[in-house]
């Protein structure tokens, strides 16, 4: 025990070691502060009111652009407070000026829809993640846990219904849904196509995004790759969803991708492997190497991207790794893979 506190702490005394613990309690139990403080942010504009003034306003300026009621001016301060502590945003002090000034971070560029922002944008994707539909479930894992049984999942138990149920019988869930994958798409296939992963797409010559929602990443590959022949498999009721203009540069089928996908050189698999067990992985894949047209030597290849806990040793990306890993398993009756797991799944589908 007091090597334990020795490491976490260093040598405190015992009352002091008691305090410091009760306040990295506290610190956690208020975590929920953060997230709903980036979400009053995301859902007010405040990155998109700072683009818009020039890339610096003060907190008058934002209370202003946003149309807020004056007597909410100190609100808005403390929202700002936690997420410049939280570097979403930046706070700078100006020589001759009465108040300082907000500016965007890295964090919070990813938030404007303004101008060049706009296709590199996450703002979908937070607002979704942190809608009712998505947190209610969260706040019941230890009712869900107490309940017993694999039948259904948190989500299912609070709502009634699965994720991709709840989005095919409200359209407008359906749509949020498929613009915060949309943002996902966009942004982690602009880092892919425009960085190293570039040379993943030579010599290929057709493509089928599975499961690939409203096109966004086979929009993305046919843009940059205009010989790539794109083509995008999701269930009816998404292909049903997506306005005629989609269909512009890549072809859109309808189907299940357990019972059929279209041939061609290569197959992506965007965020699709989480979402289901290691047996439907194995068949999922199985699918996809009957649908590929060349040998690997010739370059036939099912690209996946997908997030395996345990991949990176930063800090950051293994704990977003880890929360990534507990709401998807709150969703759905799957969850990310970590590195272990995932050797195991390559050695039986190395044996298929």
């Amino acid at each position: 025990m007091e090597k334990e506190q020795q490491a976490g702490h260093g040598k405190l005394p015992h009352e002091q070691l008691l305090l410091q613990a009760s306040t990295e309690l506290m610190n956690l139990s208020l975590g929920y502060a953060r997230s709903m403080a980036l979400g009053c942010a995301a859902k007010l504009g405040v990155a998109d009111a700072i683009h818009r003034a020039g890339g610096r306003a003060t907190l008058h300026d934002l209370h202003a652009a946003l149309s807020l009621h004056p007597t909410k001016l100190p609100f808005l301060r403390r929202v700002m407070r936690v997420l410049v502590a939280s570097g979403v945003f930046a706070q700078v002090e100006e020589e001759e000026e009465e108040e300082d000034h907000y500016r965007l971070t890295p964090v919070s560029s990813l938030l404007v829809t303004a101008g060049d922002g706009r296709g590199r944008s996450l703002l979908p994707l937070v607002l979704f993640q942190l809608s009712p539909l998505c947190v209610t479930p969260a706040t019941s894992m230890a009712e869900w846990l107490r309940s017993g049984g694999e039948e259904e999942t948190a989500f299912e138990m609070v709502h009634g219904v699965g994720l991709w149920g709840a989005c095919s019988r409200a359209p407008d869930l359906g749509e949020h849904f498929n613009d915060a994958m949309a943002a996902d798409s966009r942004f982690i296939m602009d880092m892919a196509i425009n960085g190293s992963g570039r040379q993943v797409f030579d010599k290929i010559t057709s493509m089928v995004d599975v499961a690939g929602g409203t096109g966004a990443a086979a929009r993305a590959v046919a843009a940059a790759f205009p010989h790539i022949k794109c083509t995008v498999l999701d269930l009816p009721h998404v292909i049903d969803s997506i306005p005629a203009d989609h269909g512009d540069v890549v072809q859109f089928v309808a189907g299940d991708m357990m019972d059929f996908i279209p041939k061609a050189d290569a197959l992506l698999l965007k965020f699709v492997l989480h979402d289901w067990s290691d047996e439907d992985c194995i068949k999922i894949l199985k699918r996809c190497k009957e649908a590929i047209i060349p040998s690997r030597a010739a370059g036939g290849k099912i690209i996946i991207l997908d997030v395996v806990v345990g991949s990176s040793s930063e800090a950051i990306c293994q704990g977003t790794q880890q929360l990534f890993d507990l709401i998807i398993s709150v969703t759905r009756k799957s969850g990310a893979r970590y590195s272990r797991r995932q050797d195991s799944l390559n050695t039986r589908l190395a044996q298929c």
